[in-house]
């Protein structure tokens, strides 16, 4: 697909993850090397750079990302499931009510896609960006710019963002969670915005004028604010 500006005007870090779910198994990219103990261990590999599918059962290691990606999980993953959410309860972490809420994939798939936005085989049903408070600013204003929904601020599971973009249509921001920091090693003061794979071209047009906008108004503080402190000493 054609390069994306996200990287280059938000100044990211990490390059922007494409997820696109698949009804066959792709015969021209390869399959993850190994089952990963997350799924969002998959947004890591690809934001290093490689391109690959994983099957439902390479999601199997991690019960709830399993659950949100709308999979039927086998006995032994079922079983994770339910242990891993009597801990949560019983930490008051999660009430049982909630787990009704977690957004959850409705559609059946064979595979999942995970690739760098800009080496991306096959347009992309959710984006998933990475970035510090200021970068992920600019892109929720751009988001406001080009008119697009924005879903209220999301935290656990971290992995609930890709259903909550693909089935809503909007624009997620969320804040990770402790499992997600733990398998991908994020900063302490990185987390996500998820977007819709269509919305991707409407958001990139706006983040020149965003960006623009942002520069001349830092330049208007800036010089406001050194007026001020002029003024501060004076008296």
């Amino acid at each position: 697909m054609p390069t994306s500006s996200l990287k280059t005007w938000l100044d990211l870090q990490h390059p922007p993850v494409a997820v696109t779910f698949v009804q066959q198994i792709p015969a021209d990219i390869p399959r993850v090397s190994k089952q990963e103990p997350s799924g969002c261990s998959y947004w890591k590999l690809a934001a290093a750079g490689q391109v690959f599918y994983a099957t439902a059962e390479d999601h199997f290691g991690c019960p709830i990302g399993a659950y949100v990606q709308g999979l039927s999980l086998p006995e032994e993953s079922g079983q994770q499931l339910t242990t891993v959410l009597g801990m949560m309860h019983s930490l008051d972490y999660l009430r049982p009510e909630e787990v009704a809420q977690v957004p959850r994939l409705g559609r059946s798939w064979a595979a999942v896609i995970y690739a760098p936005l800009d080496q991306a085989p096959l347009p992309p049903d959710v984006v998933i960006v990475l970035g510090r408070a200021r970068q992920l600013m600019l892109l929720v204003e751009a988001v406001r710019l080009a008119g697009l929904p924005l879903l209220p601020l999301s935290g656990r599971p971290a992995c609930g963002m890709i259903p909550a973009a693909e089935q809503s249509g909007g624009v997620v921001t969320n804040l990770g969670c402790i499992g997600n920091r733990v398998y991908t090693q994020i900063g302490d003061d990185e987390f996500y915005l998820a977007l819709p794979g269509g919305c991707l071209t409407q958001v990139e047009q706006a983040l020149p004028r965003i960006c623009h906008a942002n520069r001349e108004l830092e330049n208007y503080h800036c010089g406001r604010k050194q007026l001020q402190l002029v003024g501060g000493v004076q008296k």
